[in-house]
Order: C-alpha cells, then sequence, then structure tokens
C-alpha cells in the first residue's frame, strides 16, 4: 500500500496508469484497499487511484465480484469530482446487459437502492461535472427493469438536462429516452 501511495503520490500518465494497474493485479492487490485510496484526503491522489480503480476493474471485473457490495457501499462517499467520474464509468459497465454473468448474478444478490439514490443525485447536482451526469443516466436506465419507478423519474431528468445541457447531455438523452 505505501508503494503504491508513493507512485501515485506525483503526477502520472496513461501510460503509467495501466502499468501500475497490471503490477496490482500480478500481485493481487487487494481490491478494497485500492477503493480506500479513492477516498484519500488529497483529491489528486485520490484521483489517481479511482484512475486505477477503473482500469483494473474493468479489465478483468469477474476477479472482483466479490468486492462489488464493498464498492457499492462506499458510492454515498464518493465527493471529489474526479473521483465520481470513475464510479460512475465503472457503475455503468457493471449495470450493462453485456456485463459478464458472475457480475450480472453477484448485482443480482445486492440491493441497489444505494446506487440509484446516488445516481439521481449526480444527476440533479449543478456542481457534478457533464461526463458523471452522463455515466449516472446510463446506470439509471440499465436499472430501469429492476426499480420500475426510475423511467418516469429518469425521464423527467433526462428532460431537464436536456434543455440547457450540452451536445454530449442533448446525444445521451435522446438515445436513452428512445430507447425507454
Amino acid at each position: 500500500m505505501d508503494n503504491l501511495l508513493k507512485q501515485i503520490s506525483s503526477t502520472i500518465g496513461k501510460t503509467k496508469v495501466l502499468e501500475l494497474s497490471r503490477i496490482l493485479k500480478e500481485e493481487n492487490f487487494a481490491l478494497r484497499d485500492l477503493i480506500d485510496l479513492t477516498f484519500y484526503p488529497d483529491k489528486d491522489i485520490a484521483f489517481r487511484a479511482a484512475w486505477i480503480l477503473e482500469n483494473v476493474f474493468l479489465q478483468s471485473p469477474g476477479r472482483y465480484q466479490h468486492d462489488l457490495e464493498y464498492l457499492l457501499s462506499r458510492i454515498k462517499e464518493v465527493k471529489h469530482a474526479s473521483c465520481q467520474r470513475h464510479y460512475a464509468k465503472i457503475l455503468m459497465h457493471i449495470t450493462s446487459p453485456k456485463a459478464i454473468q458472475p457480475i450480472k448474478e453477484e448485482l443480482a444478490s445486492l440491493k441497489m437502492e444505494q446506487v440509484v439514490e446516488q445516481c439521481f443525485d449526480w444527476m440533479i447536482d449543478p456542481k457534478v461535472k457533464i461526463a458523471v451526469k452522463c455515466f449516472a443516466s446510463e446506470v439509471l436506465f440499465n436499472l430501469r427493469e429492476c426499480y420500475p419507478w426510475i423511467k418516469d423519474e429518469l425521464t423527467n431528468q433526462i428532460t431537464f438536462l436536456m434543455r440547457n445541457g450540452s451536445a454530449g447531455i442533448q446525444s445521451r438523452g435522446k438515445r436513452l429516452l428512445a430507447k425507454m
């Protein structure tokens, strides 16, 4: 853990993120420890840890299916904007219909209300970055069958965001509304 902290204490690029992701997987680094680092008080270190978390997790999601509950239990604590983006992207992938079966099975055994609530909070909060809102809308779209009430609320939120939204939210919003 101390070695990783030292590695991410200064600026790193994509190449270094990929290298550290590979090393952590080879060393069977505990995903929970990496998740904990994403809540580091220094927002730059937290961001780099979240970036690595996204890479490690999405490269081999089945390997970490038993850490999903812990990851989801911390979702309400994600405050740094840069970390929100990585968490929202992970959520988007694990709730996707294209997610691997072990992830789908693990998610089916977990209560997702906290995730739903957090995604709506991100969509509503004017300070949250547009990429996070887009990923959150996709997560909610993916969970609409599990929680039927999401459909109406998500439709309202997307419609509201599209009124003055960026090209990104316009595009994502039109696509999701057409699918609903």
